[in-house]
């Protein structure tokens, strides 16, 4: 696990704030499908979450769900639900599961896990079973569950 340290300065006064520890693909707690603490141990930023969202390269949401305030990307899916008012409709600890590893709340959800190392099968014997030591990483780290989590809470309808 790594820690997240931040050092302020202000006023010339020093001081480090050390974040709580990053929680790794294969522990995360999950309760009822929600998980309450921060995958990495710091506030997600909803600006860079934005872009994730609609980012093809990144989480492509949009692939499958319409965003109203991502009209400017082309090529909204409808098989996953609408995203306007997902802020409204589940809480952040619940968001925050569902981008994880939507299976763990809807347990038939097409949605990828985008947090999660094992479990699967990879196409291709050069790829099955080497998730379960980490040799490939989760589709989104932490921070970017975050980002994603903390623009989903901006989604109100």
């Amino acid at each position: 696990m790594r820690k997240s340290v931040i050092t302020v300065i202000a006023a010339g006064l020093t001081a480090t704030l050390v974040q709580a520890e990053e929680v790794k693909p294969t522990a995360v707690s999950y309760n009822e499908g929600a998980v309450e603490q921060s995958l990495s141990g710091m506030a997600g930023d909803a600006a860079n979450g934005r872009i994730i969202v609609g980012d093809k390269g990144q989480g492509n949401c949009v692939a499958c769900h319409q965003v109203t305030d991502l009209a400017d990307v082309p090529f909204h899916g409808e098989i996953g639900p609408m995203l306007d008012g997902a802020g409204e409709r589940w809480s952040e600890a619940e968001l925050r599961g569902i981008v994880a590893n939507a299976k763990m709340m809807f347990e038939d959800s097409m949605m990828p896990s985008f947090y999660k190392t094992d479990g699967f099968t990879r196409p291709g014997n050069a790829y099955t079973g080497k998730a379960a030591d980490d040799t490939f990483g989760p589709l989104l780290s932490a921070q970017q569950i975050e980002d994603v989590v903390a623009y989903l809470m901006t989604l109100k309808d």
